[in-house]
């Protein structure tokens, strides 16, 4: 029987933690770590924090945009960094922020959630603001995989917050919206199981109030929240709790620049460093 990511990711967080450390190999992060800004260049960067997580963090987001613009000699090389991330144990979250309707979303799911892909992730973040039902393919197929999804919802951008605050017919807020159907998907899925995890995720940044958002914690009671917005962005760990409540639980501590800034040969201190404030914040 396949084991449904939010069951992966609820054991994760007790034998790992809750950080997952972002992967996003800028022009002057490559620099710094004296990498060619390359397809080279991203792939040794990648690896580099695939090996610094391992066994000081549960999960890793590779930001695609950054390998992406090197080309197809990009995508092998983020196709090596999955792979590695992968048999390391690490769950891998890929940063792909798509969004579509029909068969062109669906492909994306395909490309991002299907065992044995070249480019397989054990969920993707994924844009639903043409509506929630446009990307019920992909999160069809991530419950059929043990695959997860993670729903942009209220992001730490400041442009997104007139259109995520807008309220629809219903009376709620763009981002209440999502986080209610969502949170509908996972009260109903039958794998959510003892771990009270559903599936599918939102992402909510650590920089917003929710409820500026209307959004409440109870209507995140089953649904893992992955939070952007801590260290770089000026969301404190220490806070994490009060920022998200009774939902804290479900929280996924996200921080790139802050771990990345510490170069090659500080980032494994820096990913402990901060797996034990995470820790110490939850506890």
């Amino acid at each position: 029987m396949t084991v449904s990511f939010g069951t992966r990711l609820a054991e994760a967080f007790v034998s790992s933690g809750r950080l997952c450390v972002g992967i996003d190999p800028h022009s002057y992060l490559l620099g710094e770590w004296q990498l060619a800004d390359s397809a080279a260049g991203v792939r040794d960067f990648g690896l580099r924090v695939v090996e610094a997580a391992h066994g000081r963090a549960a999960i890793i987001k590779p930001q695609v945009a950054f390998y992406e613009r090197h080309g197809s000699a990009g995508y092998a090389a983020l196709e090596d960094v999955l792979a590695a991330a992968r048999a390391a144990g690490l769950l891998v979250i890929a940063d792909v922020k798509r969004g579509d309707v029909g068969t062109s979303v669906e492909a994306y799911g395909e490309a991002w959630l299907t065992p044995g892909s070249p480019l397989e992730s054990d969920a993707m973040t994924i844009s639903a603001f043409q509506g929630v039902g446009s990307i019920r393919a992909p999160h069809e197929l991530a419950l059929a995989g043990g695959k997860g999804l993670f729903v942009l919802a209220a992001t730490s951008n400041p442009e997104a917050a007139l259109l995520q605050r807008a309220v629809v017919d219903t009376g709620q807020s763009v981002a209440a919206s999502i986080v209610g159907d969502v949170h509908d998907w996972n009260t109903s899925e039958t794998t959510a199981g003892p771990s009270g995890l559903g599936s599918t995720g939102v992402v909510i940044g650590a920089t917003v109030g929710l409820a500026d958002y209307g959004i409440t914690a109870g209507a995140l009671s089953t649904t893992p929240i992955l939070a952007p917005g801590f260290g770089h962005q000026g969301a404190l760990v220490s806070d994490a709790t009060t920022l998200f409540g009774a939902a804290s639980g479900n929280v996924i501590v996200s921080a790139s620049r802050s771990i990345l800034a510490a170069g090659p040969s500080g980032i494994a201190d820096a990913v402990e460093t901060q797996s034990r404030e995470i820790a110490e914040a939850f506890a």
